[in-house]
């Protein structure tokens, strides 16, 4: 019975989400325009749970170079409304349009000579006419059983939102660098900062043999490092190939007299590598298409310098 609900609130909240793709209409396309060409901030205002979902739309303009900020409308009525300057725009979230905070708050907005964009279920309602443009995010029903607490339209006004920054963040010219910038620490900081080199092992921990090594005198080395792979160079110091002990494992399937082999019989001749400088989230990516967990790091030599690990870039929190 709870996974029946739980999968109908899914559902209809997913629908939501994705009729509003319906509602990208001109007065989208205005709204994009007003905060693209907005010389001051957007200033986000709702009431309950619109005002919670403005909140986190006003936290996303700001991470994508869009300055933000989220003032309640009750508390804009109490003084509030001051720290709006001449050249913000609002963006009013109210999917009914009934709120009478924000029937009141409009035309002081409007007496300010202020742009309003508005977010809204109710597109026809009489108090928007102190609007700029109105953006439809009305919704068939709401996931709530009884079809009354606020469930899909919040959900599909704070996918409108997102939209909404996107568009204008990318018409900005908003680049990676600019994201890293503005997150510097946690995961999203990681994943646009972090490159192979402040991740990989170097030193006595990257397992490198010559091409003259055996088998295992190869497996010591990988042993010794606790890396389930090595290296191997030429006379010159060059990668010639990769050993790993899943290769071992294959291996000795077929050849019990495997340790004594020469390593350079048994390698995987011209391995993939990464250089040193590469974003780790994108080695990352490399190692999941080819399905490996380990790939040494060369220079533009191709002398390793080091090896990547995939334990090493999850507990970075990059995957």
């Amino acid at each position: 019975m709870k996974f029946k609900i739980a999968k109908e609130a899914l559902e209809i909240e997913s629908k939501a989400v994705k009729d509003q793709i319906g509602h990208l209409d001109s007065n989208f396309d205005k709204a994009v325009n007003i905060i693209k060409n907005c010389s001051g901030r957007a200033v986000v205002m709702g009431l309950g749970k619109s005002g919670l979902i403005g909140r986190k739309i006003s936290a996303t303009m700001s991470s994508v170079g869009i300055p933000s900020v989220f003032l309640h409308p009750s508390e804009g009525l109490h003084g509030d409304i001051g720290m709006i300057m001449k050249d913000d725009v609002v963006i009013m979230l109210s999917y009914s349009g009934e709120t009478e905070e924000i029937k009141k708050v409009l035309p002081v907005l409007r007496k300010m000579k202020i742009k309003v964009i508005v977010m809204t279920g109710k597109t026809k309602a009489l108090v928007w006419q102190n609007s700029d443009c109105v953006i439809d995010c009305s919704v068939e029903k709401e996931a709530c059983p009884y079809n009354l607490a606020p469930t899909s339209s919040t959900t599909a006004m704070l996918a409108m939102g997102d939209a909404l920054a996107l568009t204008v963040s990318n018409l900005k010219g908003f680049k990676r660098e600019n994201l890293a910038l503005f997150h510097p620490l946690g995961a999203i900081g990681k994943k646009l900062t972090m490159q192979v080199s402040d991740i990989m092992r170097k030193g006595k921990q990257n397992p490198i043999v010559k091409q003259t090594a055996t088998v295992e005198e190869a497996l010591l080395v990988m042993t010794g490092t606790r890396m389930g792979a090595t290296s191997i160079v030429d006379g010159e110091g060059k990668i010639i190939g990769f050993f790993t002990d899943g290769d071992l494992r294959r291996q000795l399937q077929q050849d019990e007299k495997i340790l004594k082999r020469k390593i350079t019989e048994v390698m995987t001749k011209s391995p993939r590598t990464v250089m040193p400088e590469m974003m780790a989230v994108e080695a990352a990516q490399v190692l999941k298409e080819h399905n490996i967990d380990n790939i040494p790091v060369v220079d533009k030599n191709k002398k390793p310098l080091g090896i990547l690990d995939q334990g090493d870039l999850l507990a970075e929190g990059i995957s």
